[in-house]
């Protein structure tokens, strides 16, 4: 696996995005896109527990990928406050993600200012995730295939992005957008074609934007307990189609197989993608 360093840019004008990373489909982390939002001074651990502390937030572990009737589901509930508390105590498996708080608390929403960077934001689905010293998100890739820009509070995260050209080398589950390969620690002897991968690497410091092109593979570590907001943005009907047949799938396909198969399901997936991935060795 090799990995180069992602740009980082300040200042850039819509134009310069789209020519230079946009349309080339190429990784970029802005300094300055969220400078003017309230949120970077704002957002703090204390305001949110003293202001958010009572919501009950869905908290997933380690255990999200296995099979059973557990499989992509919480391990359990706990109140936003204690959750924090608990991330700013050092490592924990515990994430929460995919979490729209401005359902929760829509006054939040003037904190977070919609970028003019490019058209298309979908001002429905700002998520927000959050995560102990340590944790990691599995490598995947969105699977509504939108445009991902991804905005840091407080600590730091590190962001490893691999193109779709490099899906064969990355094992990747059928009927899915996971791997399960360790970006940190790879197991060459398992997995050799995993060698071949090539991709970019940066670590994001508070109030920095990480532009995630569609359909590219991400891996998370939180260097830093922490949590971030990504906005989506959709720049044509071809990924909004595509990402309708990924949600059909994974719904019909995938969740209703392994609840049929159990993990059986998982272990023939994992079959497929390394005899897919010995072809290239």
């Amino acid at each position: 696996m090799q990995l180069q360093p992602i740009e980082k840019r300040s200042g850039l004008t819509p134009e310069e995005f789209r020519d230079q990373y946009l349309l080339p489909g190429k990784p970029v982390v802005f300094r300055d896109l969220a400078a003017d939002w309230p949120a970077t001074q704002k957002w703090t651990f204390e305001y949110l527990k003293n202001n958010y502390g009572h919501l009950k937030v869905p908290l997933f572990g380690n255990d999200f990928h296995d099979a059973g009737k557990g499989y992509m589901a919480p391990k359990l509930h706990m109140p936003f406050g204690e959750y924090l508390d608990l991330i700013q105590a050092g490592p924990t498996e515990l994430r929460m993600f995919l979490y729209n708080i401005f359902q929760h608390a829509p006054e939040l929403v003037k904190d977070v200012k919609i970028p003019t960077i490019m058209d298309g934001f979908v001002k429905e689905y700002p998520f927000m995730f959050f995560g102990g010293q340590d944790a990691v998100v599995n490598l995947h890739y969105d699977i509504d295939c939108s445009s991902v820009f991804l905005t840091q509070f407080q600590t730091r995260k590190r962001v490893v992005l691999f193109a779709p050209d490099q899906g064969p080398y990355l094992y990747q589950h059928p009927f899915t957008v996971q791997s399960h390969m360790n970006v940190l620690k790879p197991d060459y002897e398992r997995y050799p074609a995993f060698r071949k991968a090539t991709g970019w690497d940066t670590t994001l410091e508070h109030g920095e934007t990480i532009f995630i092109p569609s359909t590219f593979w991400h891996f998370i570590h939180y260097v830093d307990g922490g949590f971030s907001i990504a906005l989506r943005a959709n720049d044509n009907a071809f990924t909004r189609v595509r990402g309708l047949w990924n949600i059909t799938r994974h719904f019909i396909v995938d969740k209703g197989l392994n609840k049929v198969l159990g993990p059986r399901w998982k272990h023939w997936k994992e079959e497929k993608a390394e005899e897919r991935a010995l072809k290239l060795v």
